[in-house]
C-alpha cells in the first residue's frame, strides 16, 4: 500500500489541506479521531466513504511527515 494511492492535496479542495481522495475528508481529522483513541471501526461509521486502507494511508502519510521532509505530492 502506497500512500500516494490515497492522499491528494488540490488547492480548489478543503484550501488545499491533504485529503483522502475522491472525500473531502483530511488526513488531519482522520488522525484526530486516532488521536482520541477511536479505533478503525469507529472511524468508518462515521466516515463510511473511509476505508481500512485510507486511514492507513493518512497513518503513513503523518509518518513522512514526521521525517521532516518535503513531500512532493505531485501525481
Amino acid at each position: 500500500m502506497h500512500w500516494h494511492d490515497y492522499i491528494s492535496v488540490d488547492p480548489t479542495v478543503c484550501h488545499g489541506r491533504a485529503c483522502i481522495k475522491g472525500t473531502r475528508i483530511m488526513v488531519s481529522v482522520v488522525l484526530d479521531n486516532l488521536a482520541e483513541g477511536l479505533t478503525s471501526e469507529q472511524i468508518m461509521e462515521s466516515y463510511p466513504s473511509l476505508n481500512h486502507q485510507a486511514i492507513q494511508a493518512a497513518i503513513a502519510y503523518a509518518a513522512e511527515l514526521a521525517r521532516e521532509r518535503i513531500l512532493s505530492l505531485a501525481a
